[in-house]
């Protein structure tokens, strides 16, 4: 199954750069213009260079964002601005954060995973991808024979074997890498080059599965990359940069994405409450100041297929009667999974059926838009910026695991797996 292997990562050499926060930033997917702007600034070494360059007007096929890329790493590695690793090696990886004021830390294992076509069974992913992001972080590849940001991948692990093994080896150290980033959460990187503990762990993995949780482009990526070297006799590039989080993992958070309508003709609360009792039991829980209750109430009934519902000044609650009788109105070529999350019967049932938001209005948000704060909900209804606000418990691991396994693949803004791993801290030069 899975094969892991330790790597020669690169570093930000320490007595070159004082402060390693003012280096690293989000993932590239996440970063608009502004804050591409505020990391070049921030810093002349911030990773932004090499993962998420400027493009320039007069930029040409040779002379590009993917170009500079790599002369900048280039430059950085003859400056010993980065600086590889001594051997080969595996990484601990603990993320610390709030979530609803709540201390949580995840922890990760941070390794070379073999890519390969999710047809073999190894490495699973639950999202479509598109060629556009794809075209471009093949571009970059090709460049720089790196990865710059890490997949994130889920494994099984009820024992925590991993995780005691990794901190066996590490329990007396400090870590070599400890940062507070832009957000206030900590990151900190344990270095482990102990041989037992390497081959503990790469034995582990031989007959696990890897579900992917973030990075569906540059997995995809990765693996073409792989084939076109393969395809010019250069083997040896078969492994991304990965960052393996446990299911079993305390710390490990999926938050819910919310959906807010608007723009829609005709739209009436009475109307929409008289669609919904066909299939839902509407109950009216409050007034939009009663929100710490409804999400309670959802947060005690999320395995039952419930939602809130935002509309006017009132809260209501929605609870799906029989899902036998739901799953026969949604897709037949869906599997029984897929069927089951609760992202998949708003989008169809509601959105689609009933508002007539189909799948391509959703991906263009003409009458949709996406938060993950419930309060921002609350105060696009209250100032009539839309009609209707829907709120949603967060998918749960296992489902993505079940939707994964039965090889279908999620809904748009099923999952947002929280915290984003950071990107700099450990770079994968694939030819070092």
């Amino acid at each position: 199954m899975a094969t892991i292997i330790p790597f020669r990562g690169l570093r930000y050499n320490r007595d070159k750069i004082d402060d390693l926060a003012h280096v690293v930033t989000p993932p590239y997917d996440i970063i608009d213009e502004a804050a591409q702007a505020r990391y070049y600034a921030q810093h002349p070494a911030n990773i932004i260079r090499l993962e998420l360059g400027l493009t320039y007007a007069e930029d040409t096929a040779n002379n590009n964002r993917y170009s500079r890329a790599n002369q900048y790493l280039e430059k950085w590695l003859e400056e010993k601005i980065l600086i590889p690793e001594s051997q080969p090696s595996l990484y601990l990886y603990e993320q610390e954060y709030l979530v609803k004021g709540q201390p949580m830390i995840r922890t990760g294992l941070v390794c070379g995973l073999k890519v390969e076509p999710y047809e073999s069974g190894t490495t699973l992913p639950h999202e479509e991808t598109l060629s556009k992001p794809k075209a471009d972080r093949l571009q970059l590849m090709r460049a720089t024979h790196s990865n710059f940001s890490s997949i994130f991948g889920l494994y099984s692990d009820p024992n925590q074997q991993v995780s005691h093994w990794m901190r066996e080896a590490t329990e007396k150290l400090p870590p070599d890498i400890d940062i507070t980033d832009e957000d206030g959460e900590s990151h900190r990187i344990w270095v482990i080059q102990n041989a037992t503990v390497i081959q503990q762990v790469v034995n582990f993995f031989h007959d696990k599965q890897i579900y992917i949780a973030d990075g569906h482009h540059r997995y995809e990526t990765a693996l073409e990359f792989a084939q076109e070297m393969r395809e010019q006799n250069k083997p040896g590039y078969d492994y991304v940069l990965t960052t393996l989080v446990n299911v079993y993992d305390p710390g490990l958070v999926v938050l819910p994405t919310h959906r807010v309508v608007g723009n829609l003709s005709d739209l009436t609360v009475k109307s929409i409450q008289e669609q919904l009792s066909a299939l839902f039991e509407v109950r009216e829980v409050g007034t939009l100041d009663d929100l710490p209750q409804l999400m309670a109430q959802l947060e005690e009934h999320k395995n039952d297929h419930v939602f809130g519902m935002v509309a006017g000044e009132q809260l209501h609650f929605l609870t799906l009667r029989d899902w036998e009788t739901a799953a026969q109105l949604l897709p037949s070529d869906r599997s029984q999974s897929w069927k089951s999350l609760d992202v998949a019967i708003l989008d169809n049932l509601i959105l689609d059926n009933m508002l007539g938001i189909g799948e391509a209005q959703r991906r263009s948000q003409d009458n949709l838009v996406y938060s993950r704060s419930e309060e921002w909900v609350i105060a696009q209804i209250r100032n009539r910026s839309y009609q209707l606000g829907f709120l949603l418990n967060p998918t749960q691991v296992q489902e993505i695991v079940d939707v994964a396994q039965a090889r279908d693949k999620m809904p748009q803004k099923s999952t947002y797996f929280y915290p984003k791993l950071i990107t700099g801290l450990i770079i994968n030069k694939l030819d070092i």
